[in-house]
């Protein structure tokens, strides 16, 4: 019986990505109705258990940091495609839509799935232990690249309003890139072990081994990663064939148009929040952590230089920078994240008031 259950898992993780594209290929650029809308949900919906699943597959094969960058980096660089395709398809209410998807990355993941893996972490295993030291560089990329690409645009003079002039836009996009590749040398060749998991608590010690299961073989982590690579490509394509449904409902409910940036990245980062929240499970909460700030840089570092070229043929203009009050949570959420990071380990207390801040950014996004 339970072979029969795993055969049925692995087919249905097979298949699903397979249908999500084929499904996309059907109703690209079509006006969907609502029965098909509810379809492609629930289609959009098994997508990202399926690429859940691929992802942890090739994640024990290559081992951590890997896994969580290979994650992190397949799911921005969909996600970039996606931002620049409504951007075409927009008109003048795109102008913000790269900033407002962007910050809700940030938020959703430095407050959301950080906050959720500690609080999971800490009530599961009594405290949650992670490497200050690669989470805490890992948060000073991410406020330096939200500083330099969100932030300065509002204060900048050399054109109006909270834009980036030509110059500007390219400082920032090669700032960014440039500051991404060196997270990641770190990250994976000159100090490796700081964003390894720490499997003992009594000792602090990180392990560079799975202790759970055997790791699967070559050929079947590859299997997953072309399967990784249909899913993401299913959820994000699905999700924007739904997305006139959403931007309809909300112009229907009367809520500011940013909310739609919002609803994207909810969308886009459900993969990695259920990954996050496996691991923080297994006890392996700094591949938690990996996962969230590697997908607050990834869609830093990786979306504002693919805008900044698309920008180059765009029409309208490209909004990056924050109002006060964005600029204020942010401010909050590093200054919190600092000093949840520093002691190395974690209680509920700390995973609660991260989700206290995504909280208070929903209301604020739906309520200005």
């Amino acid at each position: 019986m339970t072979a029969r259950l795993r055969s049925l898992a692995a087919q249905w993780t097979v298949l699903v990505p397979v249908f999500a594209v084929v499904l996309l290929i059907l109703t690209w650029g079509r006006e969907l109705p609502g029965w098909v809308v509810v379809m492609v949900t629930l289609i959009l919906a098994g997508a990202v258990l399926a690429a859940v699943h691929h992802a942890e597959v090739v994640a024990h094969r290559v081992g951590e940091p890997f896994g969580s960058l290979v994650l992190a980096v397949a799911v921005t660089v969909i996600e970039v495609a996606l931002i620049v395709t409504l951007m075409i398809d927009g008109g003048d209410k795109s102008a913000t839509l790269a900033r407002d998807t962007v910050f809700a990355a940030v938020m959703i993941t430095v407050n959301g799935i950080l906050g959720l893996s500690l609080l999971v972490g800490s009530l599961r295993h009594g405290t949650a232990v992670f490497n200050s030291e690669g989470t805490g560089a890992a948060l000073a990329t991410v406020a330096t690249l939200a500083t330099l690409s969100l932030v300065l645009p509002t204060f900048t003079t050399s054109k109006p309003g909270p834009e980036f002039s030509t110059v500007q836009l390219t400082f920032a996009a090669v700032s960014s890139l440039i500051l991404y590749a060196l997270f990641v040398a770190t990250q994976t060749v000159r100090h490796r072990d700081y964003f390894l998991p720490i499997v003992k608590q009594s000792e602090g010690r990180p392990s560079d081994e799975e202790e759970h299961a055997e790791a699967p073989s070559t050929r079947t982590a590859m299997t997953s990663l072309g399967l990784l690579g249909l899913a993401l490509i299913g959820v994000v394509g699905l999700a924007k064939g739904v997305s006139p449904t959403i931007e309809s409902g909300v112009d229907a409910a009367g809520l500011p148009h940013s909310v739609v940036g919002v609803i994207i990245a909810l969308l886009v980062l459900l993969p990695e929040t259920i990954a996050a929240g496996r691991a923080a499970r297994r006890n392996q909460v700094q591949t938690s952590m990996n996962l969230a700030l590697g997908s607050a840089m990834a869609s830093i570092g990786l979306t504002i230089p693919a805008v900044a070229l698309a920008s180059l043929w765009l029409p309208g203009p490209l909004v990056l920078g924050l109002g006060d009050t964005h600029m204020v949570l942010l401010a909050l959420t590093m200054v919190v994240g600092a000093l949840t990071v520093v002691p190395g380990r974690a209680t509920p207390l700390q995973g609660g008031v991260h989700l206290v801040l995504l909280a208070a950014y929903l209301e604020l996004a739906l309520n200005p």
